[in-house]
């Protein structure tokens, strides 16, 4: 498949049913809703139990990692239903061993917003139009303009220290951690994914920076160093500790402090957010094997 479209909602609905009826074996559910009631749906091949989870545009800017993830998903598919390999990973016997569930979108009116301005923010234009000064370029928030990977409960109080320090108390287009951990309805969405499914893995794909977040506190299991050292060797990206207000109340956080369980942020490309279309071919070559190794891992 060509995925050469912005991930508007209404193309992702169109990618969708393609990769469906392009692979049979492929299903797909809906886990919750966004603030404005887009739905937030899941893409699964294996069993979904004991999965290895794949998370994209969990920030608005951040869309092209959604292109990237549905590529990856048919790319996978398509070795799966072959009996191929993939950059040498026996793509059956991972996916018999552990099945693959990628999100694409976890932020849809984040992206609606970063894409199409005011008007992908529905109901909430007035608010998002004044929070954004009618700049929607860096657009990162939901449509709440809650920062959705600070508003996972792991260091809760530290980050907002951290965020007062930076002059943030208030909705704002990014780095807003919300009222409280789990306010936001994206947030409970992947949360109770992750909890239901007792997922084994977890890799948030974010941009840009070429980076690879491994560590959250004692809870991380020793696995993790090996896991990411694999990870950085197969793309050439640099294994990061996290600073300042990316060092708390992230997804990859939460996950690894309540399931002490290897978890992963990884920052694809290098640039400025939003990541140009025309970049998607160069970062999935770049990355393509690190991919394959998390089947494996």
């Amino acid at each position: 498949m060509d995925f050469c479209k912005l991930p508007t909602a209404a193309n992702l609905e169109n990618y969708i049913r393609e990769l469906l009826r392009a692979h049979p074996q492929a299903r797909t559910f809906c886990i919750g809703k966004s603030v404005l009631g887009r739905k937030i749906p899941v893409l699964t091949l294996g069993n979904t139990c004991g999965c290895a989870l794949f998370v994209g545009a969990t920030h608005g800017s951040e869309w092209l990692t959604s292109l990237l993830l549905l590529r990856f998903f048919d790319e996978v598919c398509a070795a799966f239903e072959q009996g191929k390999s993939l950059c040498g990973v026996n793509v059956g016997r991972a996916v018999f061993k552990r099945g693959i569930a990628v999100i694409p979108v976890l932020n849809p009116d984040g992206v609606e917003i970063n894409l199409r301005g005011a008007p992908g923010a529905l109901s909430a234009e007035k608010r998002v139009s004044r929070l954004s000064g009618g700049d929607f370029s860096h657009w990162n928030a939901n449509a709440r303009g809650v920062d959705l990977n600070h508003n996972f409960a792991a260091g809760w109080e530290t980050l907002q220290k951290l965020e007062h320090e930076a002059g943030i108390y208030g909705p704002a287009p990014g780095k807003y951690g919300g009222p409280r951990p789990f306010s936001e309805p994206e947030t409970r969405a992947v949360c109770g994914f992750c909890s239901t499914f007792n997922v084994r893995r977890l890799y948030s794909f974010h941009s840009q920076g070429e980076e690879i977040y491994w560590y959250y506190g004692p809870e991380t299991p020793l696995l993790s160093r090996e896991i990411g050292e694999r990870l950085a060797e197969a793309s050439s990206y640099k294994m990061i500790l996290p600073e300042s207000t990316a060092s708390h109340g992230g997804l990859k956080d939460w996950y690894i402090k309540n399931f002490r369980r290897p978890g992963f942020t990884i920052e694809i490309g290098k640039g400025e957010n939003p990541l140009p279309l025309e970049d998607l071919d160069g970062i999935y070559e770049k990355i393509e094997k690190m991919l394959a190794e998390t089947l494996a891992l």
